[in-house]
Formats: C-alpha cells, structure tokens, sequence
C-alpha cells in the first residue's frame, strides 16, 4: 500500500479542506522538520525514534497537501551543520534517510530534499556558475544579473514557495531558502515536527490567504523593478555603442529599438547556451558522484 496516499481525511478534515480551498492556495510549501529530538526526550524514546516518527509524519504532511491541491514540497531533511553532531546520531539518520526516501522515491511524490543543504553554500555555488560560464565564453560579464543567479540555483526547475513553515517554536530561517523566500510567507509554529497536525497546515494556509494580496503586490513590484532595471542596462549599452560608432545617442528612434532588441536577443542566447551547458555539467557530475560511491 502507498505510504503517502494511506488513509483518508476524516469528514471535518474534508470539510475544512473545501472552505480552505475556496480561496488563494499555495502551490509550493517550504517545511523546516525541526523538533524531533525534543520529541523524543519529551518522550522518553531515543532520538532514533523521534526521527522516525518525522519521517512518518513527513509522509503524513504529504498526503494532505495531496488532498488540498498543493503542488510542491520542499524540506529540510539535513543541514551541512548537522553533521556536527554526535557520530552515532549522523549515521543513525543516514541509515533512517536511506531507507525512508527510498520508499518516498517510490510513491513518484511532489517533493524536493535539501539534503547537506545550507542556503549560503546553494548562493555561492550559483555565483561560481555564472564566473564559470563568463570564463568558458558562454557568458559576457554583463549577462550576470539576479534573474540568472535565479536560474543557477538548485531550486531552479521550482517556483519559489508561497509559505515558509518552521516547527518547534524556533523563529529563525536556518540558512535554508534565503533566497527563494524573500517574498514567502513565513509561519513559526509551536508544535514539534512528530506531533505536527492537518489543522497546523490549515492555519498556516489561512495565513498566507490573509497576508496573499500583499505578498502578491510585493512579488510583482519587484518584478517590474528587475524589468526596469535591465531596461536602463540595455539602454545604456545601445548609447556606448551609438557613440562608439560616431552616431548621435539620442538619435533615430527606430535604431535605437533594433538595437535593443538584438542586444536582448543575443542575451538571451548566450543564456540559453549557457544554462544547457550547465545541466550538462550538472549531469556529469553527478554521475561520477554515482560512480564514485559504487
């Protein structure tokens, strides 16, 4: 049997579940699973067992936002920090990963895993990307822009998510998603990871329909700011040009709109080239990754 698609709504989960969706819905959902060792001291169970009930309820979460239409998930299963803690506890988790997304890969789910995952590290490593494509000539200097570091993150096939949710009552990001959440909602909630409930998700639902309006305005705001601002590039680029060539800067109108038109197209090739030549890279990598670990 399915491990996600186990069990059903019950009848005022299904009722709750069609009020919610008569409104603005998320389509992405970014989980930080925190509260699993508390869990288990709260418990009295071993820290083993508290990450396996979060898995369990990881798969539980699942199955609801199934149920409510949401497209996407994303969780942070492991940070690149997290391997700092005791060694019996890294390799019990390794072991307990291995075996749970092993049986998620199979129910051919929605979801992404930021797995030795820090933000910070996902950043940098797109901003060598893009030095990379410039030194290789896939890329002028003046192609880097926020709209394709954007485009070299791992997250790159995946709109950003519209709500952040953090468990455990911790108010802090974690250097998970810093980029993709600028203009996310975000909801701290109390409840430890395990014990985390269908009407924890709905009230976080609720809070992203309250606050949609703003959080819409503010994406699109800085949408037409990334717009205006490349304009105000390329028009600049198109005058040095005019003027290298001994013509006026302010001159026909109509040049002025070809060249700006080739420029943006000629962007947007050698983007195009180097984004394909970056899943490649990608690609090869790891598969000497795969190799390497045979």
């Amino acid at each position: 049997m399915s491990w996600v698609k186990e069990g059903e709504l019950s009848f005022w989960e299904r009722f709750c579940a069609n009020i919610i969706k008569a409104g603005p819905m998320p389509k992405h959902i970014a989980f930080i699973m925190d509260g699993n060792r508390r869990y288990a001291k709260k418990c009295q169970v071993e820290r083993q067992e508290g990450h396996s009930q979060g898995f369990n309820k990881l798969a539980e979460t699942l199955r609801w936002c199934l149920n409510l239409g949401i497209l996407e998930v994303t969780v942070y299963a492991f940070s690149i920090e997290n391997f700092k803690r005791s060694k019996s506890e890294v390799d019990g988790l390794m072991d307990l990963a291995r075996e749970k997304f092993s049986r998620l890969m199979e129910e051919q789910c929605f979801l992404n895993i930021c797995f030795a995952y820090t933000s910070r590290h996902e950043i940098s490593n797109a901003v060598r990307e893009m030095a990379w494509g410039v030194e290789q000539g896939l890329l002028d200097p003046s192609d880097v822009s926020e709209s394709l570091l954007d485009k070299c993150l791992y997250t790159n096939h995946s709109p950003h998510p519209d709500i952040l949710i953090r468990t455990s009552g911790e108010v802090r990001l974690s250097d998970f998603l810093l980029w993709q959440t600028s203009h996310s909602c975000l909801v701290f909630q109390p409840v430890l990871w395990p014990e985390y409930t269908f009407w924890n998700l709905c009230e976080a639902i609720l809070q992203f329909q309250m606050n949609h309006s703003m959080l819409q305005k503010a994406r699109d705001v800085y949408a037409e700011e990334r717009k205006r601002q490349q304009l105000e590039r390329d028009q600049a680029a198109v005058t040095e040009q005019l003027l290298q060539e001994g013509l006026p800067a302010s001159g026909d109108p109509q040049l002025r709109r070809t060249r700006l038109h080739k420029l943006s197209a000629r962007r947007e090739e050698r983007v195009q080239g180097f984004l394909q030549a970056l899943e490649l890279k990608r690609a090869d990598w790891l598969a000497h990754l795969g190799t390497a670990s045979t």
